[in-house]
């Protein structure tokens, strides 16, 4: 019912404001003809009434968004969470999560210094650093310039890098190219985390010229979030406001200033993550935020609550507006639940 009501707030906004506007209008009107001041009080509550309409049809402008608590997978606020979008860039975080388990878990060097393809540079949009063909740089560093500038060049480099050393372990993918390879490991890593409604075609999240198109739902990405903010490395690299990065092209040394994408980073509490957008999904943005953990004293006992939460924004019109709004949201909401015990309900969580 909650979600439903949410739905139908701009069609009820839209009336107000209607009714709004020909109550200013009439005020106008007598204004000109009459002398009699009208009274003030009539203006600030116009005024009251048109900020709080406006903020809740601001609030709700996304096709779908989730509230998470991090801790223990417990949605405070969702709007269509289950519904299949486009989620552009949004996709580098699981490219990411595969590139990091590769290093951790089969002992992956990502001080590897590796040559930018050509075929990188095919159907992979704008090229935002400025890479060419042959160009030789670090894993570590296009890693931070697919999360933190949301570079497509590096995030297939990446794939293809990691995907020819991930056949070399499995020889049931050698039928596949090393991208497809990677990308089937992002499926899988999907599948792992129950990510149902879930399906990656590219290591970028172009959704232009593919022969079958990218989904994801705000429910599966916080899972996916949830996963990733789990390991300190993936924290670091997406909590970076600048980085600078050094690439090597025709026997010299090239540095580039990486600047974050997401605009909220630094602010109450937003730490994190990742920003996505193209025609077909809108803008889109996943936020971690984080507040120092909460200590209780039960008895003899000390208990250390951490207090983080995930916040996925999908087909949003003004993504950084709406992220600070549920952010804020979202505290209060988290506030209320840890007042009422945290009571945990097992339908709520994902």
């Amino acid at each position: 019912m909650a979600g439903k009501w949410r739905l139908d707030v701009p069609r009820i906004s839209d009336r107000i404001l209607i009714a709004v506007a020909k109550a200013a209008a009439a005020t106008k009107v007598q204004r000109f003809y009459m002398t009699a001041p009208i009274p003030r009080r009539f203006f600030i509550a116009f005024a009251t009434l048109l900020v709080c309409v406006l903020g809740n049809r601001a609030l709700h402008a996304a096709q779908a968004f989730a509230i998470v608590d991090s801790q223990t997978g417990f949605v405070l606020d969702e709007q269509d969470p289950r519904a299949k979008r486009q989620i552009g860039s949004l996709t580098k975080v699981a490219t990411a999560m595969v590139v990091l388990d590769w290093a951790e878990k089969r002992s992956g060097d990502l001080n590897q210094v590796v040559v930018i393809p050509p075929e990188a540079f095919v159907g992979t949009g704008e090229n935002l650093i400025g890479f060419q063909p042959g160009d030789t740089i670090t894993l570590r560093d296009l890693l931070y310039a697919a999360l933190v500038q949301s570079d497509n060049v590096a995030a297939y480099t990446l794939a293809g890098h990691v995907g020819a050393a991930l056949q070399a372990i499995d020889p049931a993918t050698a039928s596949e190219t090393p991208v497809g390879a990677f990308v089937s490991q992002m499926n899988l890593l999907a599948k792992t985390l129950k990510m149902e409604r879930t399906r990656f075609v590219n290591p970028h999240g172009i959704d232009q010229g593919t022969r079958s198109m990218p989904y994801s739902t705000a429910a599966d990405l916080a899972r996916l979030t949830r996963y990733a903010v789990n390991k300190a490395s993936f924290r670091f690299y997406v909590s970076q406001k600048e980085r600078q990065i050094t690439f090597t092209r025709a026997g010299k040394k090239e540095g580039y200033m990486l600047r974050n994408t997401n605009e909220l980073l630094g602010n109450n509490g937003v730490d994190g993550v990742k920003t996505g957008r193209t025609t077909r999904a809108g803008d889109c943005l996943i936020l971690s935020a984080t507040r120092e953990p909460q200590v209780l004293q039960e008895g003899a006992k000390t208990a250390v609550i951490p207090r983080h939460l995930v916040i996925v924004i999908l087909g949003s019109n003004d993504r950084f507006g709406e992220g600070a709004q549920l952010v804020a949201r979202g505290w209060q909401l988290y506030d209320q639940w840890a007042a009422g015990g945290r009571m945990v309900n097992p339908k709520k969580l994902l």
